[in-house]
């Protein structure tokens, strides 16, 4: 069954064009990867499906529903959370007060603050410490977590590797497979391909804010995505 769903997704910032006529889908369970170089659209694209950016045009779908222009926080509500580039944590609040934020919608699922330190150990130890004062890979824990916390269906994972050493990047990606096993379908944005392909199912390549290739992992070589990557 399909969970989400783009049409013709057309959105700027100002009067410049980042996006053009994105069309996705993803499946109940996928994990799709989105790769792309910098500046390709794939911040964009996620921002717009979790209701940061208003599209200027075209159609979301998520759960058969028309979330386009929805706001945010209906979003989230809806079954829709995102893990931002940078991981945005509150810089005033606790590893825990920062956790609890994501479960204000009180949407019913299998993730609950419990569950969260089952997951990621370490964040129980320093939960009473500010957000910010942990590693990066445990400040990145801590997004996952609070987006976690508001039991999505789709969880929209936006640079997992971003400033992080390769060793904690693998750390992070091994609780992969427990979050999907709860059913959740995951999108992860990557500049890292090699790590994309790892986890997905299927890819969209992301170029100049168009999707230049499209396929399974396994199924398309390495030339062609680095064409579409770099288009060349």
């Amino acid at each position: 069954m399909t969970l989400l769903r783009t049409r013709d997704l057309v959105v700027h910032y100002g009067d410049f064009q980042a996006l053009f006529g994105i069309g996705m889908e993803i499946a109940d369970g996928e994990t799709i990867a989105i790769i792309g170089s910098n500046g390709a659209g794939k911040s964009t694209f996620l921002r717009s499906l979790a209701g940061l950016l208003a599209p200027s045009s075209g159609r979301i779908e998520f759960a058969g529903v028309d979330i386009t222009g929805m706001p945010a926080n209906r979003v989230v509500a809806s079954g829709l959370a995102l893990v931002p580039e940078g991981r945005k944590l509150f810089p005033s609040l606790s590893v825990e007060e920062n956790l609890l934020i994501g479960g204000y919608a009180k949407r019913k699922g299998p993730w609950s603050l419990e569950r969260i330190y089952r997951i990621f150990p370490d964040l129980k130890e320093k939960r009473r410490n500010p957000g910010t004062a942990l590693s990066g890979g445990q400040q990145q824990m801590v997004a996952i977590g609070r987006a976690l916390m508001s039991n999505p269906r789709l969880l929209l994972c936006d640079e997992l590797s971003l400033g992080l050493a390769p060793i904690v990047v693998k750390d992070i990606y091994a609780r992969l497979p427990e979050i999907l096993a709860e059913g959740t379908s995951v999108v992860v944005v990557e500049q890292d391909i090699g790590q994309a392909m790892k986890v997905a199912d299927r890819f969209y390549c992301l170029q100049e804010g168009h999707v230049s290739l499209a396929g399974k992992p396994g199924e398309v070589g390495r030339d062609q995505v680095s064409a579409a990557y770099f288009g060349v």
